[in-house]
């Protein structure tokens, strides 16, 4: 099955991306376009900007057990996966273009 649209990867430059076979991988999917980033550089990275946020949320909260924390953090998370707009905003904040080239 042929894909028809394009899809962009960051890479945080892990020995796994670099390999050969990796390389290949990449290769022959001409709908994907990985880029390289340096070893790490959390500017770039929009998980970063995921986390920053969720810690934010989380702030002024106790729970009681990681139970409760754990469940508090999955729903925050998945009230986040709801807000295309926000997602957008922290991937636009790396400032990073995400378009093939």
């Amino acid at each position: 099955m042929a894909h028809t649209s394009s899809s962009a990867a960051p890479s945080s430059n892990p020995n796994t991306h670099v390999s050969r076979t990796m390389r290949e991988l990449i290769a022959a999917r001409l709908w994907l376009a990985v880029y390289q980033l340096l070893p790490y550089a959390a500017e770039f990275d929009p998980v970063e900007g995921v986390w920053s946020h969720l810690k934010r949320l989380l702030a002024n909260l106790t729970k009681h057990s990681l139970d409760q924390l754990t469940a508090l953090v999955k729903t925050r998370l998945k009230r986040m996966q709801y807000r295309p707009h926000l997602i957008e905003g922290l991937i636009a904040k790396t400032g990073l273009d995400f378009q093939p080239p």
